[in-house]
């Protein structure tokens, strides 16, 4: 992973390059739910950064995660692809592969949703990419960091300056 900034109409590398995880199955313009791809392309960082682990000093708004934090991966449910709170202990409405966020404070101690469909989020389509901590491994779909370069990566994020997370094949990068 690279971070750039623009400055007029050049690009100039901000930090990186840093190691990053995708899916297991590689990058994919095709992304469904499930199928272990990132999607190729380019998204907006979502409004809230999520953790189990306090605020970092993120420039977003930060949810610190508790007992009953779900992320809907449900493409039946009509919360598809959002933040939910169910109430702890309670069995959420939703089911499908949804993720007990709170659950994961390794992956999950910090990470931002990437704006793959959403707004609206077409059912099936995939659900769920973070950019979080790095497990050693492959992702099913999302990006993961080292958890100090993670920190910095969300730290360096400033939503006034809209933010993109591109991914794909190098000659795809090229485009931007």
């Amino acid at each position: 992973m690279r971070l750039w900034r623009r400055a007029g109409a050049c690009w100039h590398e901000a930090a990186g390059p840093w190691s990053a995880y995708l899916g297991f199955a590689g990058v994919s313009e095709h992304h469904r739910e499930g199928d272990g791809t990132t999607p190729a392309g380019a998204y907006a960082i979502g409004p809230v950064m999520y953790g189990v682990s306090p605020d970092p000093g993120v420039h977003y708004a930060y949810r610190r995660l508790v007992c009953g934090d779900w992320w809907d991966e449900d493409p039946t449910s009509p919360g598809y692809n959002t933040f939910q709170h169910v109430a702890c202990g309670a069995t959420p409405r939703f089911h499908g592969s949804s993720e007990a966020l709170w659950e994961s404070a390794g992956a999950y101690a910090h990470f931002a949703f990437v704006e793959y469909n959403s707004n609206p989020a077409v059912p099936g389509a995939g659900s769920a990419i973070f950019i979080h901590a790095d497990l050693g491994h492959p992702t099913t779909g999302c990006i993961s960091l080292p958890p100090a370069e993670l920190v910095r990566l969300l730290d360096w994020l400033r939503p006034g300056s809209h933010p993109l997370v591109v991914t794909g094949t190098a000659a795809e990068l090229r485009s931007f």
